[in-house]
């Protein structure tokens, strides 16, 4: 699979192993902290979202589902930057008890705005214009258990759009497996550099983030890459086989 954008410009794709080498590179050794890179994540997945749902956004009802690790950080701080402007942002989290450190802070900010969290038992009361599935990101192994399923079977059932950060839950990110229960989003917002697994017929329209990962970053792993971005923070990238 080959990534490229309306311009021409070839971006290179990564495996899970890959991905996990170049988040450790930039956050042990060249910077930016998990932080910078979730709040960057998050910008650019609520300005897609607000883009998306066009005129009608500050009154369309938004769901994110989150989960507890770094893709569900990015679906909150999403949250908190549609509250900010005014939207009609609802939370739900898999388990707020279990939420890693950068990712439990983002929901601590997301508190003091107007967006509403609530629980899994409070979801079958909910029928969102819009959903962001940011529920489980590229380190999926296996079927996806627990709440986290709960909230795929729940998702795969309602009419909104959906748009899922980095990778649709469900999807293996280096191979493009699906689990028997997957998100089928309409939109898919990758960060950083597309993944191999993100083939056309689970991804939907598929955007690409900049999170703020420096070149450097890539150039230690032999990666040919050359900035998509130009003056934007986020661009289309269409698939194309290498067959």
């Amino acid at each position: 699979m080959q990534f490229k954008t309306k311009t021409g410009i070839v971006v290179p794709s990564v495996t899970m192993e890959q991905m996990i080498e170049i988040d450790r590179i930039a956050i042990e050794e060249t910077g930016p902290n998990l932080f910078q890179m979730m709040e960057n994540a998050g910008r650019n997945l609520a300005e897609l979202s607000i883009k998306t749902l066009s005129k009608s956004w500050a009154k369309s009802e938004i769901l994110i589902l989150a989960g507890t690790g770094g893709n569900g950080g990015g679906g909150i701080c999403a949250a908190r930057h549609l509250a900010n402007k005014g939207a009609n942002v609802k939370v739900c989290v898999t388990e707020p008890e279990k939420l890693k450190n950068v990712t439990a802070y983002q929901l601590h900010i997301l508190k003091s705005t107007n967006a509403k969290i609530i629980s899994i038992k409070e979801l079958k009361n909910e029928h969102p214009d819009l959903i962001i599935d940011a529920i489980i990101g590229y380190s999926l192994s296996g079927e996806p258990k627990g709440k986290s399923l709960e909230l795929i079977k729940w998702a795969s059932q309602q009419l909104g759009i959906k748009i899922s950060l980095d990778i649709p839950s469900g999807i293996n990110s280096t191979t493009g497996e699906a689990a028997i229960h997957h998100i089928k989003p309409d939109i898919t917002m990758t960060l950083a550099l597309p993944k191999t697994g993100l083939f056309p017929s689970v991804t939907g329209e598929l955007y690409l983030a900049d999170i703020g990962i420096p070149k450097k970053v890539y150039e230690k792993l032999k990666l040919n890459y050359q900035s998509p971005f130009e003056e934007k923070f986020y661009v289309r990238l269409f698939q194309e086989s290498n067959n």
